[in-house]
């Protein structure tokens, strides 16, 4: 398994650091005690990259970028690309290694291009960023200057997605633990921004799912939340019967209004709806890199306004707010 030692060195010169004991303690129980089938496979298609340092990065492009053709021979292309087909499906990003494009399920960097010019600079900031998928938004946050840059996500697979990008930087400020936010230490208070992109509907309990992310905001912070939503007033929230667009972890989803006013409600400031985008089928959609079903399997065939359950196609609002000093 992946030690994570890394993201504790760098934490014990961070202040970080105080929370390092909690966290290898949840640890123990979320990832190192927990065998998941098809760990010896990712293990072994990681360790099949090739152990070389790429002479050129990008994180503040498309596709993040990691090195050039030429840094490689032709045998070491074969095991790049041998070890990341093995990680498949890769779902978030996309991502460049030494020419080769992973076309992602996701074009997550088209929300990043939404959401950027709303956020307060994070040159210099420690930054959190909850539900972090492959960690592609990670390092684009990199890109823009943060210089603490921490994601976590409870799913294993997206791990080994993140340490393929690790595995040929292991000196970028970019970290990733497999917790979920209710796993991270109570009030920790000490991220400048905090982002949680896709989580909010997935959780029983919204409010609770926005008091820890205010609660891992110091003081003057800023909460980026990225999130489903429905057409309506304040008062309108979606809970479907059974599952929506196919997904049957969605318990409730709200208006751009609603979730605004549940920011307000738990005493976030200066909130702000900055963008509201229906998803369209050529921002998530099946790739040779993610084979499986994607968004157009999930819409209503003869109404694409509409999911196949009779519910609102996906649609998605950012909202920015700031914890009080």
């Amino acid at each position: 398994m992946i030690s994570l030692d890394d993201y504790f060195a760098a934490a014990d010169t961070h202040r970080l650091g105080r929370f390092s004991e909690a966290l290898r303690t949840t640890l123990k129980k979320r990832y190192f005690q927990k065998i998941h089938g098809d760990l010896a496979s990712w293990e072994e298609h990681l360790q099949t990259l090739p152990g070389v340092r790429p002479a050129h990065w990008n994180f503040d492009s498309s596709a993040i970028e990691i090195g050039e053709p030429s840094d490689l021979n032709p045998a070491q292309h074969q095991l790049l690309l041998k070890g990341l087909q093995g990680l498949h499906p890769w779902r978030k990003g996309p991502f460049r290694f030494f020419g080769h494009l992973i076309d992602t399920e996701w074009r997550s960097d088209w929300k990043w291009d939404r959401l950027a010019p709303h956020l307060s600079p994070l040159s210099g900031r420690t930054v959190l960023d909850v539900g972090c998928g492959s960690g592609y938004h990670c390092w684009r946050m990199a890109g823009a200057g943060a210089s603490f840059v921490l994601g976590i996500d409870p799913s294993l697979k997206f791990l080994y997605q993140f340490y393929a990008v690790k595995h040929f930087l292991p000196d970028a400020p970019v970290y990733y633990l497999p917790l979920r936010s209710e796993d991270l230490p109570l009030n920790m208070g000490c991220f400048d921004t905090v982002f949680s992109m896709g989580v909010l509907y997935h959780r029983k309990s919204p409010f609770e799912h926005l008091e820890e992310l205010k609660a891992a905001l110091s003081p003057g912070g800023e909460l980026v939340l990225e999130t489903l939503v429905v057409p309506g007033t304040a008062e309108t929230v979606l809970t479907p019967l059974d599952r929506y667009a196919q997904m049957r972890n969605v318990w409730c989803i709200p208006s751009a209004e609603a979730a605004a006013l549940w920011l307000r409600k738990i005493g976030m400031m200066d909130v702000r709806i900055v963008d509201i985008s229906v998803t369209s089928r050529e921002e998530q959609r099946r790739t040779d890199w993610m084979k499986f079903l994607s968004l157009s399997d999930f819409l209503d065939p003869e109404c694409p306004s509409r999911t196949i359950e009779g519910y609102p196609a996906p649609t998605r609002a950012i909202l920015v707010a700031r914890k009080p000093y």
